[in-house]
């Protein structure tokens, strides 16, 4: 054949695989245009149980104002009665030493008299006892409504502390995880588009790996290209020692090759997500403790249609990381 014949047969075959790879590209388009909508609504959703959870907080807040309003205005109308039950009680005081000179006074006439007299003092002195008993009782109750509206003056700082920590904290969790995206982006610039993408949703940075990028079909080893990638994330990591790291193996739904190493596809996802620790770990100070091996088996698509490119884009294994939430926790425990 000639010369001119070969490289006319190379142009062909090069303009044969440029269309096959068009198909493809849009399907990865179409991907990552569905998986920004499904981050947008789980983010809407995160949000709003944010927004819940402070309006939750809030109102306790002006429930707790309104119960020390209550207690004020009850204290100013408990001291208006100590006021008029003292001057009762002066009065009475008052009246029973008149009482008592005018006894004194007729204690030399009739005994009839003298009997009168003395009927009306000692109704006079029980009343006055019975005052004064009054007197004492409301004097306790305003010592308790005193120190109940401390505590809840007290209670109602300590809840406006925790509601201005919480609000501080989630602005700082959102923005440690948008730094951790960009920089674990960075790291892994030269994969991303390339089996590779990187997302945020429900407050983690989602890595997602396609198999190819991975693993070869039913394989648990790790191939170089993955090695490298998986390398350079281990750095960030690294850097990063307050957040966990979840690895998440998935399958499409054909069954393993009966008699093959894998007993099932839950056997096979999480012998993949094992051996993805094992290169992180090697050659990096990460402390084991932060990290997690989980298999998903077929269980957790992202694309549940029954075709060849369906099952490609559910071959995966996504790294999960999750900024250490405890604070924030403890604060919502608290309340």
């Amino acid at each position: 054949m000639s010369i001119q014949g070969i490289k006319f047969i190379g142009l062909i075959a090069t303009v044969l695989a440029t269309a096959c790879a068009a198909p493809k590209i849009y399907d990865e388009a179409v991907k990552e245009k569905d998986d920004c909508y499904r981050e947008r609504e789980e983010m809407l959703q995160e949000n709003e149980q944010l927004n819940v959870e402070n309006t939750e907080l809030k109102s306790k807040v002006e429930g707790s104002e309104k119960e020390i309003e209550r207690i004020k205005n009850q204290q100013l109308e408990d001291v208006e009665e100590l006021n008029r039950m003292k001057s009762e009680y002066q009065s009475l005081d008052k009246r029973y030493k008149e009482l008592q000179q005018t006894h004194q006074a007729l204690v030399s006439g009739s005994d009839s008299e003298a009997r009168k007299m003395m009927n009306q003092l000692e109704r006079t002195q029980k009343d006055l006892y019975t005052k004064e008993d009054q007197l004492n009782m409301l004097s306790q109750k305003l010592d308790a409504e005193r120190r109940e509206l401390e505590r809840l003056s007290s209670e109602l700082d300590d809840r406006n502390k925790r509601l201005s920590d919480l609000e501080r904290m989630l602005a700082q969790k959102d923005e440690a995880v948008n730094a951790l995206r960009k920089k674990v982006s960075d790291a892994l610039m030269g994969f991303e588009g390339q089996g590779l993408t990187i997302t945020k949703k429900n407050g983690k940075v989602y890595v997602s790996l396609d198999e190819k990028l991975l693993f070869g079909s039913g394989s648990t080893e790790v191939d170089a290209r993955g090695v490298s990638a998986l390398k350079k994330l281990a750095v960030v990591l690294e850097q990063n020692p307050d957040i966990n790291i979840t690895i998440e193996g998935h399958t499409d739904d054909v069954p393993v090759i009966p008699g093959s190493a894998m007993k099932d596809n839950w056997d096979l996802s999480v012998k993949r997500a094992t051996a993805i620790i094992r290169i992180l770990l090697d050659n990096s100070s990460i402390n084991p403790k932060r990290l997690t091996a989980s298999g998903r088996g077929e269980f957790l698509p992202v694309d549940p249609a029954k075709t060849a490119e369906a099952r490609q884009k559910n071959r995966r294994t996504e790294i999960i990381l999750t900024p250490n939430l405890d604070e924030i926790f403890e604060i919502l425990e608290g309340n």
